[in-house]
């Protein structure tokens, strides 16, 4: 049984969520340190394509190289600075040219073109390789970390390597995708989706399916937070009608089958599994009052390729729940920002938001 406690933490101050040199803080110790979910290997299908992610102030190129090799460089030309690739995603040609003089760099990122450059004496075509950027992949997510010498992934994930293998989420494709803008501190984000103290009063249908008390931890401190909870309905999953919409995942029986599980992967990542899908909420900053959420819903290709495939139980019953949650969310930024804003004091239901908090701190030097 969990020992959780909420230690007599309260919340946060209110300049954690609305001051700017404390999100640009975060910035340099948090998002230019850490690994940062970008996306799924699913979404490179064909060799040669590549999404645009942003991450804080940098564009980075994610792509699939003729090989098939995921790697990720800086979107940015070594001659003279210019932004090699404007749209967010698309099939490249056999190399990436920057539109400006033509520099032209293979998908491994080394310079095979530099047109009259072989006029100025000093110049060394080896020494020009795009910037590349640190990447791992884990259960078809991708993965890159914008420090110069980041710390292993393995070593980093390590208490999550092989904690979802049941679940075959490598061999999960995006079968939904919302994308939402709030009014919001990220943060606020990540500390509503770790706790149901909120439940019965802000979900009634979610309160339903899975009652509040139901839940447990077995990630308690550290960079990834969070447990099983067992649902109302043995066999049932988080949808419109508590039953699911696809066979159930992998290798998963028993009481996984009648459980949900849900982790947040710090800084930027909800990972919530299911007995018949996977949802991923990945996190960016905007701003220090507003934050975009992607949410993506995975299920097996054998699911999608049946007839009768229809996720919109499951998408429907999260778009709803996702919708109050922004909403609360906004009504907090509002109030935090407030003059009359002080620090109050978390429930033992709200534990695994002061081991969130504390991880925070730790994070930007104040822990």
């Amino acid at each position: 049984m969990s020992t959780r406690t909420a230690q007599n933490a309260k919340t946060l101050d209110g300049k954690y969520y609305t001051s700017q040199d404390i999100y640009e803080a975060e910035t340099q110790q948090v998002f230019f340190k850490h690994w940062i979910y970008v996306g799924r290997t699913s979404a490179l299908s064909e060799p040669v394509s590549y999404f645009l992610r942003e991450i804080e102030s940098e564009s980075i190129i994610v792509l699939k190289d003729h090989e098939g090799e995921v790697r990720a460089h800086h979107n940015v030309c070594r001659h003279r600075g210019t932004r090699l690739l404007s749209e967010p995603e698309g099939t490249l040609a056999k190399s990436i040219q920057c539109m400006y003089h033509a520099w032209t760099y293979a998908l491994d990122g080394s310079l095979i073109g530099a047109p009259f450059m072989d006029e100025v004496e000093s110049f060394c075509q080896e020494n020009y390789p795009l910037k590349s950027v640190s990447l791992a992949t884990w259960e078809g997510c991708i993965f890159v970390s914008l420090a110069d010498e980041p710390e292993p992934f393995e070593q980093a994930f390590a208490p999550l390597i092989d904690k979802f293998t049941s679940w075959t989420m490598d061999e999960l494709q995006i079968a939904h995708t919302i994308i939402y803008e709030i009014p919001a501190n990220w943060k606020l984000v990540f500390q509503n989706y770790s706790e149901c103290y909120h439940c019965p009063g802000l979900h009634p249908a979610l309160n339903q399916l899975t009652p509040f008390r139901n839940s447990s931890n077995d990630l308690e401190e550290g960079p990834y937070l969070g447990g099983p909870m067992r649902m109302a309905i043995d066999g049932g999953s988080m949808t419109m009608t508590g039953q699911t919409c696809a066979p159930p995942l992998g290798d998963l029986s028993g009481e996984a089958l009648n459980c949900v599980q849900y982790y947040t992967v710090y800084p930027n990542m909800l990972l919530s599994l299911h007995p018949d899908y996977v949802l991923i909420h990945r996190i960016e900053r905007l701003a220090p009052d507003s934050t975009r959420i992607v949410c993506d819903w995975l299920f097996h290709p054998e699911a999608m390729a049946a007839l009768d495939f229809d996720p919109s139980g499951a998408v429907g019953f999260w778009n709803l729940t996702n919708k109050q949650d922004w909403h609360v969310s906004s009504l907090s930024q509002q109030g935090i920002s407030s003059r009359a804003y002080t620090p109050g004091p978390y429930s033992e239901l709200e534990s695994m938001i002061a081991a969130w908090d504390r991880e925070y701190l730790r994070s930007i030097g104040e822990g």
